[in-house]
């Protein structure tokens, strides 16, 4: 419970109103069953007679009171009665000033009066009888054969019936003081009712609220947090579990949330309140409370060892399920090209197979929940009248009281209740915000320097010095020892075979990856020394995939450059190449671009790619593989209209085609992560033999000796 609430504590104010109208809401629950047993033993059985003594007495009927009170105590009884033209008046006001005096000054006129209407009864009793020991056999037994519970009950009920017998006489309609009581006492129910009513409401309504609020701070910061994973954190975690992570695992915590405040927080309250309004009322009972209570820990005990490791597993299905679902989607071409539909069928049904058997394993477990708990209530109802039907017999407990002790029952049960049904949720719930928690709390490889140094005018002189490169976790390096220059103003291009290296040299410059050996410098300064802002936002970066986000052709190529005028798209879009499969759209550059670019071929993804990298005017281009899917024509058209818009910018191309990089000032074989030469075109064909293998097998014969030549 704790690790989901602490996602919660910046809403702390929306708790405490919560925690408030909770307290509000089982005070008015918590006082009804007492109500419905003053209703039943004072309405019905006392005729709405409250108190034992009189408010009102007649003047001969007070004096022969007075007869059985002592002489020291005569005086008290005077003080607390005022006399009016129909008779003495309890006079309130003259009991004290404050409430605790005035209630300290009724119990004692009471303490007082109770015995003396006693021994008055009994005297009209052996009056009437002329036996005084008729009185003692009929009317009372020996101290030891009664309870002081049932001695208590007995004068209680003798003095009601001196008052109804005295307001008789006085000619007061008794079905009328009746009437008052029940129909006063259901008033006060029903605006105890409506008050519960109003907590209960406004609490469903701040604990969605706060559910809500914490769902959204919570995928934001999972969101923030993601984004500022380098490619070996993502790697880690794999994006289907990060997908997981930011959707289904904050639905749990969201959902449980909202459960939690209005449910779970509100059942021990209403439990505490229930056992503290049992033990102020009745002690006889109060047993059955702690076997109810044991009979559901130990249930909901027994079903939580059983389901606990169950929830933890089915977490994991689901980012299985989701891992086969985005292969399956993000890869359908290839499933239908190579007729494998069957196949992943069969993947796809195996994942949600094992994910259904948890779930129904789990869902199994806590079937045998609901009717358990029924099975109790239902057995603690049943104890509880028996046992109540022999206290009531034996003047232990009232027929009121018996109702009351039963509501209250059943509330403390079903707070446990609550508590166990929140728990089918709780445990996965918690599961879930274990995960979550594990990508906030995931420190980041690639870190911000404390004191960044600011590059103030830019000028994208990149320097590799002595590079070294290895994946977290390999046992060996993947680049070793790499060292050159990337001038503004000059193209540098990087090729070899495939495998050596060339992407991940690129992904070292804007810090997708950090470096393990040497350093990596832009206009002299140590990358890690600068802001990841700052390094960034001076890159135009263009992946050797080209993705493409949903939204038009326009938002695309804006996407790092929103202040572009139309006139300008148009001509980053020309640059690209892009703009003759644009026209060709009905909308133009507002035509919609599909989540990924779907919708568009290979070479226009990659032309719009190559169009957002243009807009943002970097200072450093970098081009990792991203003329691959251009025929031979635009690829020529692009790079010649690039080198004419890019003049005094550092120019880095990885290419698989000599063609595309052929004429680029500097070119730089890599071999099995490692520099194996730097040159120009022809310097390379001269002199490297990587190159001339590379060469060999792109050009003919004839073409590689015209290349050598220079014709």
């Amino acid at each position: 419970m704790l690790k989901i609430t602490r996602f919660a504590k910046k809403y702390w104010y929306l708790m405490l109103m919560i925690f408030a109208l909770l307290g509000v809401q089982a005070f008015c629950e918590l006082s009804l069953p007492q109500y419905t047993a003053n209703i039943v033993d004072v309405g019905i059985q006392y005729g709405g007679i409250e108190n034992p003594i009189p408010d009102v007495i007649r003047e001969e009927s007070l004096n022969k009171l007075l007869m059985f009170v002592d002489e020291n105590d005569r005086e008290i009884v005077k003080t607390g009665y005022q006399l009016k033209d129909d008779g003495y008046h309890l006079d309130y006001d003259n009991l004290g000033n404050d409430k605790i005096t005035r209630k300290e000054k009724f119990e004692e006129l009471k303490d007082i009066l109770l015995p003396a209407e006693i021994s008055y009864t009994y005297a009209t009793y052996a009056d009437n009888t002329n036996s005084n020991q008729a009185m003692e056999s009929n009317m009372g037994m020996a101290e030891g054969e009664m309870s002081d519970e049932m001695l208590e009950m007995m004068g209680e009920a003798i003095g009601i019936s001196f008052v109804k017998s005295e307001y008789e006489a006085m000619g007061i309609d008794l079905e009328a003081l009746q009437m008052d009581y029940v129909k006063s006492t259901g008033i006060k129910m029903l605006c105890l009712s409506m008050i519960g009513m109003v907590a209960a409401i406004l609490v469903g309504y701040l604990a969605s609220l706060l559910s809500a609020r914490t769902g959204r701070d919570l995928r934001n910061k999972v969101f923030n947090k993601i984004i500022s994973f380098s490619n070996a954190e993502i790697d880690n975690f794999s994006s289907a579990s990060l997908i997981t992570r930011c959707t289904n695992d904050i639905q749990q915590v969201q959902m449980v949330t909202m459960m939690l405040f209005r449910m779970v927080a509100y059942a021990p309250i209403m439990a505490v309140g229930g056992i503290v309004k049992v033990v102020n009322s009745n002690m006889y009972m109060a047993w059955i409370i702690a076997v109810a209570v044991a009979a559901i820990m130990m249930v909901v005990g027994v079903l939580m060892f059983i389901a606990m490791p169950k929830f933890k597993k089915m977490q994991e299905l689901v980012d299985r399920l989701n891992l086969v679902t985005r292969e399956m989607l993000t890869g359908i071409p290839v499933i239908r090209a190579f007729s494998k539909e069957k196949y992943e069928e069969k993947r796809f049904e195996g994942a949600s197979k094992d994910l259904m058997k948890t779930q129904l394993f789990t869902n199994r477990v806590m079937t045998f929940m609901m009717p358990t708990m029924m099975l109790i209530m239902n057995g603690i109802t049943v104890l509880i009248i028996w046992v109540g039907a022999n206290g009531i017999d034996t003047g232990n407990i009232q027929v009121g009281d018996m109702m009351a002790f039963i509501t209250y029952t059943m509330m403390i049960v079903m707070s446990f209740l609550m508590i166990t049904m929140i728990s089918v949720f709780l445990p996965r719930a918690s599961v879930a915000a274990d995960r979550i928690q594990e990508v906030l709390d995931t420190k980041e490889v690639i870190e911000e320097s404390k004191e960044p140094v600011i590059d103030e005018e830019p000028k994208g002189l990149v320097e590799f010095d002595n590079v070294s490169f290895r994946y977290p976790n390999a046992k060996e390096d993947v680049l070793e020892n790499i060292s050159f220059t990337a001038k503004p103003g000059e193209t540098t291009a990087i090729i070899g075979s495939t495998g050596c290296g060339k992407s991940t040299l690129v992904h070292l410059i804007p810090r997708l990856y950090d470096v393990t050996g040497g350093r990596i410098t832009i206009d002299g300064i140590d990358i890690r020394d600068m802001k990841l802002h700052d390094v960034r936002d001076i890159i135009g970066f263009v992946p050797q995939k080209a993705t493409l986000f949903s939204g038009t052709i326009n938002s695309n190529i804006k996407y790092g450059a929103d202040e572009l005028s139309e006139d300008e798209v148009i001509e980053v879009a020309k640059v690209a190449q892009a703009m003759e499969f644009i026209e060709t759209k009905p909308e133009k550059f507002e035509s919609p671009i599909a989540q990924g670019g779907a919708n568009v071929s290979g070479g226009q993804k990659q032309r719009l790619s190559i169009a957002r990298a243009i807009a943002k005017n970097p200072k450093i281009y970098v081009f990792d593989d991203s003329f691959s899917a251009l025929d031979y024509k635009t690829d020529t058209a692009l790079r010649k209209a690039l080198s004419e818009r890019v003049k005094d910018a550092a120019v880095i191309i990885v290419a698989q085609r000599i063609s595309t990089i052929k004429n680029a000032e500097k070119i730089i074989v890599l071999d099995e992560g490692k520099v194996a030469g730097i040159g120009t075109h022809k310097e390379l064909l001269k002199t490297n033999e990587v190159y001339n293998q590379i060469a060999a097998s792109q050009f003919s014969q004839e073409e590689l000796e015209k290349e050598r030549l220079g014709e």
